[in-house]
């Protein structure tokens, strides 16, 4: 995936971390003993992360992508800070990472269907059942592959900055699938995805995942807003417990 260094210089203003979000996580982290450890899959750049480190919570980020990892590690690490950062996929998670540590798990941004094959979502929440402390939460956000089904095609809702706009699409066929988009700036265009598997995870699997690896409770909503999730929504944020 080399195009994906593509998206790097516009990650930050195209996945923006909102008042709604902080205000979000914020009402959860006063259920724990500080300071409330947290664990962030596919970190991107860190921006939130190094929020979340200067507001004196305790974070882990892990990151696929070399140069979303470099650019999070370069910008953001502060040794006065509880802010740790790692090259590491959701499978390697349990051999790396302490059992029962994490009060909260988060993967947003629809990071988690790049997860994509069914028998590794499963284990990805037995495998944050097994990180989380007592009473610790896992919360997903990811477009609504429900609204988008790929049938053969979904387009994804586009994101826009000043100076960007970035589009993506589902499609599926006999092999699968596959995620495509691309940046579009001026008359230019830069791929990002060409063609890579997705599993596009829904609101039914996540609750079935969830019972299997032994959550007792879920909500879902829309937004980070809490407004209540519809099967029209753009949006699906998911907080197991």
């Amino acid at each position: 995936m080399d195009t994906i260094k593509n998206l790097i210089e516009y990650y930050d203003e195209l996945f923006p971390v909102t008042d709604a979000q902080k205000i979000f996580f914020e009402s959860y982290f006063p259920q724990f003993s500080p300071p409330a450890k947290f664990l962030s899959i596919g970190c991107g750049t860190g921006i939130f992360e190094h929020r979340l480190a200067k507001n004196s919570i305790d974070v882990t980020a892990i990151e696929t992508i070399r140069g979303l990892l470099d650019s999070a590690t370069h910008r953001y690490r502060n040794q006065l800070m509880a802010l740790r950062y790692f090259q590491m996929s959701t499978l390697e998670m349990t051999n790396f990472l302490g059992g029962n540590f994490y009060n909260i798990i988060s993967c947003l941004n629809s990071r988690i269907v790049f997860i994509s094959k069914k028998e590794f979502l499963k284990k990805f929440f037995s495998d944050c059942k097994e990180l989380l402390s007592e009473k610790g939460i896992v919360i997903l956000g990811l477009e609504n592959f429900e609204k988008f089904r790929a049938e053969p095609k979904a387009i994804l809702p586009t994101r826009k900055s000043i100076r960007i706009t970035y589009k993506s699409q589902i499609t599926k066929d006999a092999q699968g699938t596959f995620l495509e988009s691309r940046l579009e700036k001026e008359n230019k265009i830069l791929l990002v995805y060409r063609r890579v598997p997705i599993y596009p995870l829904q609101k039914n699997e996540i609750a079935k995942f969830a019972k299997e690896a032994g959550f007792e409770k879920i909500e879902f909503f829309s937004d980070f807003e809490k407004n209540p999730f519809s099967e029209n929504s753009d949006y699906l944020l998911a907080v197991i417990r």
